[in-house]
């Protein structure tokens, strides 16, 4: 087996939720798992019931740790026990789920820490549940961080095909957005997301920088954060080696982007970008979790309590979110290697 192919850890997200027959669907094209050595990470019954509900059966050779699974071409199983079957209603939020979803995804975060797997992709997961499993952070992105030891900058990329959105705020009230309009959370999202568009394979990322004013200020007449803040974080950036243009009006910025002039927006809060990148394609969006030591993917929709367990769920957001993995595993792991032989 080739030590250059990535290790990539997959997850069936919440036990409630449209996860696991989401990834009974992946797992059923197996084209997706060539050139990596990939694990599937979960409960045997929960993996049962999601092929139960997709209506599709794949074997796969089981493993007992993420080091074993190198040993594997394509994809393998290694199974846990996170929570009880009569735990679980279907369609429901619930703590024995949340706990379910953090006891997972801290033993891929363990592997991580590792370097026994070189990308996570999960399937998705429900904020409400985790809390009351748990979780004492205000979102996942946070966990990982503290898991993973982060102490610089991080924040959400939401991609759909070809572009990217990075932001300088997220999960906060409205009314405080302008206090996270900053130079240095500026140029901090600018170049993460430059150095993460690298590693997903983008030769020269252009990236543009969105206002966040109304008609990018009218010059200083509707608010001063793009002439004070945001156009001197611009040439900042630049003077660093990152090229990124702006501040662009954020009501045209995503037509120009949508007809390839860039591959990434920088937002200055969450709904900016998040609303035009699910009215261009909310069917294909993935969220890749920016400035972790490694690519953590996940489609960029929920549970889907709605239609659990229906056998309605559409992977290709789920396939996407992979293939983000993939791509962005493969060539850490040739940075690692690259790294470890110098």
């Amino acid at each position: 087996m080739s030590a250059t192919r990535p290790v990539i850890a997959l997850t069936l997200g919440d036990p409630a939720g449209i996860g696991p027959e989401l990834i009974a669907r992946l797992v059923a094209e197996p084209e997706q798992f060539a050139e990596t050595h990939s694990v599937l990470v979960g409960d045997q019954w929960l993996w049962e019931q999601g092929q139960r509900q997709a209506g599709l059966f794949t074997q796969l050779p089981r493993v007992a740790s993420f080091a074993e699974a190198r040993q594997h071409e394509g994809l393998s199983l290694m199974l846990v026990e996170s929570v009880a079957q009569q735990d679980v209603t279907l369609a429901e939020e619930g703590a024995a789920c949340g706990a379910s979803t953090l006891a997972v995804l801290s033993r891929c975060l363990e592997a991580a820490q590792n370097e026994e797997v070189d990308a996570i992709c999960f399937a998705p997961l429900n904020k409400l549940s985790m809390k009351k499993g748990g979780l004492g952070h205000e979102d996942e992105l946070h966990f990982f961080a503290e898991k993973l030891g982060v102490e610089g900058y991080f924040c959400e990329f939401n991609t759909l095909g070809t572009l990217w959105t990075s932001r300088i705020s997220s999960h906060i009230p409205l009314k405080d957005a302008a206090e996270y309009v900053t130079q240095e959370r500026i140029i901090a999202a600018s170049q993460l997301i430059h150095d993460s568009l690298k590693l997903a394979g983008f030769e020269r990322p252009r990236i543009a920088v969105a206002a966040f004013n109304p008609h990018g200020g009218e010059g200083g007449t509707c608010g001063r954060e793009e002439i004070d803040v945001i156009a001197p974080a611009v040439a900042r950036c630049n003077e660093q080696g990152y090229p990124v243009e702006g501040p662009f009006p954020a009501d045209t910025i995503f037509i120009k982007a949508r007809d390839g002039e860039y591959d990434a927006i920088v937002t200055m809060y969450h709904d900016q970008g998040q609303i035009a990148i699910k009215l261009l394609g909310f069917k294909s969006g993935v969220t890749v979790q920016g400035g972790l030591p490694i690519p953590i993917t996940t489609p960029a929709h929920g549970t889907a309590f709605d239609i659990a367990g229906q056998g309605k769920a559409d992977v290709n957001p789920t396939r996407n979110a992979f293939a983000i993995a993939k791509r962005m595993g493969t060539n850490l792991r040739a940075l690692r290697l690259e790294t470890a032989s110098a």
